[in-house]
């Protein structure tokens, strides 16, 4: 629908009041997030006040296509706004488990997740973006992390990719995506790859 009428921006609800929907993400928000060819802002109904202009934009970025997607987006947003621009990457030390080489595994990823972030911060950088930083944190939960990291830095609003470097399908909302949209207290505007234009 979106594309057949140029429309640039969805805006819906995380849930709707019905029976499970009221603790689960909206069905109807979640076919419409990993469908949509254009931006999709969440907001919960139960989020508080929402803060615009917008003074602080996170982008998350793993590097992946679709973070690139959001990149682009979240750059536009933060220049059209005049607002700072966070990057942040996380390590997901979960994944690593327990074994003897997990810090040096540890350490290659943070040096992979600075060299994403530096990228991330020299293309906001190049396109104008006056304030711009990047931050790597390791974490047992990705999206608690990024959570954590909206409430230490006043986060108006998180742009992210529908899904990251897992290749997940098209038409699969990556978890991370999934439970920031469920359980972010600011506005989320997810992005899919094919964004690339706007």
């Amino acid at each position: 629908y979106a594309g057949a009428r140029d429309i640039d921006l969805v805006v819906m609800p995380t849930r709707g009041s019905r029976g499970l929907e009221r603790l689960l993400l909206g069905s109807t928000t979640e076919r419409v997030v990993r469908r949509s060819e254009v931006p999709v802002l969440t907001l919960r109904p139960d989020g508080g006040e929402i803060t615009y202009p917008y003074r602080n934009v996170l982008v998350p970025t793993d590097g992946s296509d679709c973070a690139g997607a959001a990149l682009r987006v979240g750059v536009d947003v933060a220049t059209v706004e005049g607002a700072a621009l966070h990057l942040l990457s996380v390590v997901d030390v979960a994944s690593l488990g327990l074994d003897v080489r997990t810090d040096i595994q540890t350490t290659a990823l943070r040096e992979s997740a600075s060299g994403i972030v530096e990228e991330a911060s020299a293309v906001a950088t190049d396109a104008g973006v006056e304030s711009v930083s990047g931050t790597v944190e390791e974490g047992r939960s990705i999206h608690r992390t990024i959570r954590s990291y909206v409430a230490d830095h006043d986060v108006d609003l998180v742009v992210l990719g529908t899904h990251g470097r897992t290749g997940l399908d098209r038409y699969v909302l990556g978890s991370v995506a999934e439970k920031l949209v469920r359980s972010s207290p600011v506005p989320v505007l997810t992005v899919r790859e094919s964004a690339e234009g706007t």
